[in-house]
């Protein structure tokens, strides 16, 4: 599966000022009184947009939008907070206690080899092999989490559910990210948001011991997995392909139920140079 990131550097700084301007001119207000008993899954099959790339006004049609934890939500739809869970941003390693970069050696705080990184992306991986490090780094990304709730988001989803394969052998398991993923979906639900799982097909069965409400999926068409992931959600699965024959197959299997679009592969926000989002209507 491809796998997105949000932009940093000058333009992710624009384009925070701008969702900030949208959420202005949208009305949309922080709310921190959420609990549990708001817990709601995204509806199912409607009208999906993946804006990680940068906020802009949705289509028209849309009533779910994933954006980054950075960005604000868009006012009057189902949003979804973007998370990078399981590794660290590009070039962030230093923003982490040491000892919580995952290691080639034997892990130990000082000289414990070199940080194993997920080299397509340039990302250092969290190393979440104990009780006590998941404790840890799960005490950051709830932070987060927290951010997403006072914003006004309705649900979560937290990145590289897979990292554990990306791990020299031995050194992370599923075990380890179902336990550290279960520590997030029980904040996420303590502060009223849904969760979602993101990609790993493999973890699917497994969804509701982990406490996940639906899943976020890319490229299941292309790679003929949209079926794993509807045996284990049902209906409630967000699928994002890439190409056009990925969504030819996901609409010609799911789109009458789950929800399903294409974007860009750089996920650009609507008006730039190379943006693409079509949707099983232009199939």
């Amino acid at each position: 599966m491809r796998r997105h990131r949000v932009l940093h550097g000058p333009f992710s700084a624009l384009l925070g000022v701008t969702a900030l301007l949208l959420t202005a001119c949208s009305g949309t207000a922080p709310d921190d009184s959420r609990d549990t008993r708001a817990v709601t899954p995204p509806p199912v099959g409607a009208g999906f947009d993946y804006q990680l790339g940068g906020p802009y006004a949705p289509p028209a049609g849309v009533e779910v939008v994933v954006r980054d934890h950075t960005a604000s939500p868009a006012r009057g739809l189902y949003n979804i907070c973007y998370v990078n869970a399981f590794q660290a941003q590009p070039d962030a390693e230093r923003e982490w206690d040491s000892d919580l970069l995952l290691r080639d050696g034997d892990g130990s705080d000082e000289g414990g080899g070199e940080v194993v990184m997920d080299e397509d992306w340039g990302e250092a991986l969290l190393d979440i092999g104990t009780a006590e490090k998941r404790k840890r780094i799960a005490a950051r990304v709830n932070g987060w989490i927290d951010d997403c709730a006072a914003k006004g988001f309705d649900a979560v989803e937290p990145d590289n559910y897979d990292s554990f394969t990306r791990a020299p052998e031995g050194l992370l398991s599923a075990d380890d990210a179902e336990a550290f993923l279960t520590l997030l979906a029980a904040h996420a639900h303590a502060r009223g948001l849904a969760i979602g799982q993101k990609n790993t097909a493999e973890l699917a069965p497994d969804r509701e011991e982990v406490g996940l409400d639906f899943a976020v999926v890319e490229e299941c068409g292309r790679y003929r997995e949209c079926g794993d992931y509807t045996d284990a959600f049902g209906d409630h699965v967000l699928v994002i392909e890439y190409d056009q024959r990925g969504l030819e197959r996901a609409c010609e299997g799911w789109g009458d139920d789950i929800s399903v679009v294409r974007r860009d592969l750089d996920v650009l926000p609507a008006g730039r140079p190379g943006h693409v989002r079509e949707t099983c209507a232009d199939v």
